[in-house]
């Protein structure tokens, strides 16, 4: 599995892949992305923060600074009036036009990897610290990962049974779009100890009834945005209503799971925390 895989690491060797540039005097930084911003907080330079994308919404106080739109759908105009002297961005970020137009701005433009595992996590946190000209600020939310990985390890090395999980992304119109291989949600389910029910494509795409009746997953997953109906929240009715949802083991045991979209996918410092709370939800306390 690859929390274990993840929890195995040699820890002194997590540091090479940081970003390259640095700029310890930019004092108005952009954030684009959840868990740059979290990482902005987790290593104290909130401070320096004047404004964060619509993705950016923990810690609460983040929710105060200025919104210059969703992520992938940015405009220039949006993130250059906000005056920054330093953006840092997730990886994704877009659309592609307008990452081109920024990094030709003066203002520097620094991108951080994406990760999904106790390497790719240390990297993220150090590049981020890299970038704001503060690199020893990352070693205490690094030890922290390392601890948390540790208490993974111990809750998911010794399962009796691996459970299978279905994350489903929504269900506008009563199509179900799920994730397959290489996402973030595969990668949160694995880190809980769970396994991706949909195997044979990426990424995520819409299911077919004989689909979902071949999977039969354990569990269905979904992102709860307190928002009811709207295909993300869908209620326990609506998965009842779907012939071939309502079939699968977990509609029938009612073994449906909803986490905060942010925290569960974002991949930020508390990755572990989330993956932690969804093994709970998954497997129980035994």
């Amino acid at each position: 599995m690859r929390g274990l895989i993840a929890a195995s690491v040699v820890w002194a060797g997590l540091s090479a892949a940081v970003a390259a540039e640095s700029y310890p005097d930019a004092g108005k930084v952009l954030a684009i992305g959840g868990s740059v911003t979290e990482i902005v907080y987790a290593l104290g330079q909130q401070d320096r923060l004047i404004a964060r994308d619509s993705t950016s919404t923990y810690p609460a106080e983040a929710q105060e600074l200025p919104d210059v739109g969703y992520m992938r759908a940015l405009s220039p105009e949006g993130v250059l009036s906000a005056g920054p002297d330093l953006i840092l961005s997730e990886e994704g970020a877009g659309p592609p036009e307008t990452i081109d137009l920024l990094k030709e701005a003066e203002v520097p433009f620094v991108t951080i990897p994406s990760g999904t595992d106790a390497e790719g996590l240390t990297a993220k946190i150090e590049a981020v610290a890299e970038a704001l000209g503060v690199p020893d600020a990352a070693a205490g939310p690094v030890e922290e990962l390392q601890a948390d990985f540790s208490r993974l390890a111990e809750k998911t090395q010794d399962l009796s049974e691996t459970r299978s999980v279905l994350f489903i992304l929504s269900l506008q119109g009563g199509r179900v779009m799920a994730s397959g291989q290489g996402t973030e949600a595969e990668a949160i389910m694995e880190l809980a100890g769970a396994r991706n029910a949909m195997q044979g494509f990426e990424g995520y795409k819409p299911l077919s009834d004989e689909a979902i009746t071949a999977a039969a997953p354990d569990v269905i997953l979904m992102m709860d945005r307190g928002d009811g109906e709207d295909g993300h929240g869908a209620a326990a009715e609506t998965l009842q209503s779907l012939p071939a949802l309502a079939e699968t083991p977990a509609v029938r045991n009612g073994a449906v799971i909803r986490m905060n979209g942010l925290y569960l996918l974002g991949f930020g410092p508390r990755a572990v925390d989330a993956a932690l709370d969804l093994h709970e939800a998954i497997y129980g306390d035994g």
